[in-house]
C-alpha cells in the first residue's frame, strides 16, 4: 500500500464519521487560530508600546537641578540650569544632538467659562517642536525670531483652544492676557503622543518665547532642558557629556539629573518579550490538548476497528502499513483543523483593520509557519500511539474481535 492509498483510506474512514471527526479537528483550529492571534496580539502591543514611548522621544535626553534640603536660596538659584547652559550645550554637542530645548514654567489665572482658573504657562523656543514632536493643529509654531525679538506671541494646546473659542482654527489671531500684557496666538499644538501627565505639558497649556517669560520669573530656571539625540547609540555617551558640561560650569558640589528613555525602552521591549513567551506557552497548552483529543479518538478508532485491521493483515498487509495508515489519519485530522485554524487566525486581525480606520495589525508570518510545523507535529506525535497499537494487533485475535 502506498502513501496515496493511505491517504485515500484515511480520508474514507473521516467521511464515515462526519461530526466525530469534525470536533476532533475543532480542538486544533482553535489551538492553531490561538498561536497565529496570540503572536498578533503580542507584536501589536509591543509596537503600540515602542511606539508610544519613542513618540515622546526615543533619543531624549532631559536634565534639571537635584535640589537639596540644606542648601540656601544663593545657591538654588546658582544650580538651576540656565539659558545660557542650553546654549553651551547645543555649541558643544552640535554634531551629535539634533536639538536643544529650554522650558521653564509658570502659572497664570484665566477667566474660563467664566470662572477664574490657573493655566499652566510654558516658556521655550523653537527648538521644542522637534525636541518633543509636538503637532501643529493649525496657525505655526514659535520661530526663532519669535524668541530672539521677545515677540508677544503665544501658542495653545488643543483642548483649551476648544474651551476658548470652539475650535483650534477659531483661535488663531485672537488675543489673551498673559501677566498683564497682551499676547497674539499663532496656532494651537498636540503631543504626537498622549504622555498622560508624565511631561511638563498639561492638557490646557499656553506656550510663549522663553526669553519673554524669563521676565516674569524673579529666578532664571530652566527645568527641565530637553535634548534630542541624532543617533540612538549616541544616547548614552551624550547624557554623560551633558551632566559633565553642566557640571562644569557650575559651583562644586551643584548636582544635576540627567537622564534618558533607554532604560525605559529596554524595560518595555524585555516585558514585551516575557509577555509573548508566556501568550504563546499558553495557546501551546491549547494544541497539547487537542493533541491528546486527536490522541483519545484514534484509540478509539483503532478499537472500532480492530476486526478490519485483522482482515487487512489476513490479506497481507504489513504491520508498517497498517501504522502508516493510521498515522496518516491522524495527521490528516491535525493538517485539516491547522489549515483552517491559521485561516481564523489570519481573517481575525485583517477583519479588524477593514472596521477601524489607521489601524495596523501585523501577522506575523512566522506565527503562520510555527502554527503549521506544530499541525504536523501534533498529528505524528499524537497520532504515533494509536498508530503503534494497531500495528501490533494479532491478526487473528484480531479477526475474533467483536
Amino acid at each position: 500500500m502506498n502513501f496515496s492509498e493511505a491517504l485515500n483510506f484515511s480520508a474514507e474512514s473521516l467521511r464515515a464519521n462526519p461530526i466525530r471527526s469534525l470536533l476532533t479537528g475543532l480542538g486544533m483550529v482553535i489551538g492553531t487560530a490561538s498561536v497565529i492571534l496570540v503572536v498578533t496580539i503580542s507584536l501589536t502591543s509591543r509596537e503600540y508600546i515602542l511606539e508610544q514611548i519613542e513618540g515622546v522621544g526615543s533619543n531624549l535626553v532631559y536634565a534639571q537641578a537635584e535640589i537639596g534640603t540644606q542648601m540656601n536660596d544663593a545657591q538654588i538659584d546658582a544650580d538651576f540650569v540656565k539659558l545660557s547652559d542650553v546654549e553651551a550645550v547645543r555649541e558643544q554637542l552640535a554634531g551629535r544632538i539634533t536639538a536643544a530645548s529650554a522650558i521653564m514654567n509658570t502659572f497664570d489665572r484665566m477667566r474660563i467659562d467664566g470662572k477664574d482658573q490657573f493655566v499652566q504657562v510654558i516658556g521655550t523656543d523653537e527648538f521644542y517642536k522637534p525636541v518633543r514632536n509636538m503637532v501643529v493643529l493649525s496657525g505655526r509654531f514659535l520661530d526663532s525670531s519669535d524668541v530672539a525679538l521677545r515677540q508677544k506671541v503665544c501658542m495653545l494646546t488643543d483642548k483649551l483652544a476648544k474651551r476658548l473659542y470652539g475650535s483650534v482654527s477659531a483661535a488663531l489671531g485672537n488675543v489673551i492676557k498673559i501677566h498683564d500684557l497682551q499676547f497674539t496666538v499663532i496656532g494651537t499644538f498636540k503631543e504626537k503622543v498622549e504622555s498622560f501627565g508624565q511631561s511638563e505639558l498639561g492638557a490646557e497649556t499656553i506656550l510663549i518665547p522663553v526669553t519673554v517669560l524669563r521676565y516674569f520669573t524673579s529666578v532664571e530656571r530652566v527645568d527641565p532642558m530637553d535634548v534630542q539625540v541624532k543617533s540612538a547609540g549616541d544616547v548614552e555617551a551624550v547624557t554623560k557629556e551633558i551632566q559633565h558640561i553642566l557640571e562644569s560650569r557650575h559651583r562644586p558640589g551643584a548636582k544635576y539629573r540627567v537622564q534618558n528613555l533607554t532604560a525605559i525602552l529596554d524595560a518595555a521591549r524585555k516585558i514585551a518579550t516575557i509577555l509573548s513567551l508566556v501568550l504563546v506557552l499558553v495557546s501551546a497548552i491549547a494544541l497539547i490538548i487537542s493533541g491528546i483529543g486527536i490522541m483519545n479518538i484514534m484509540l478509539v478508532t483503532v478499537t472500532e476497528r480492530t476486526r478490519e485491521i485483522g482482515i487487512r493483515m489476513a490479506v497481507g498487509a504489513s504491520r508498517r502499513e497498517i501504522q502508516v495508515q493510521f498515522l496518516t489519519e491522524a495527521v490528516l485530522i491535525s493538517l485539516a483543523g491547522g489549515v483552517l485554524g491559521i485561516l481564523l487566525g489570519v481573517s481575525v486581525p485583517l477583519s479588524v483593520q477593514l472596521f477601524v480606520d489607521n489601524l495596523r495589525i501585523p501577522v506575523s508570518p512566522a506565527s503562520i509557519i510555527i502554527a503549521f510545523s506544530v499541525s504536523c507535529a501534533v498529528g505524528l506525535i499524537f497520532g504515533s500511539l494509536p498508530a503503534n497499537r494497531a500495528s501490533r494487533l494479532n491478526p487473528t485475535d484480531a479477526l475474533r474481535y467483536e
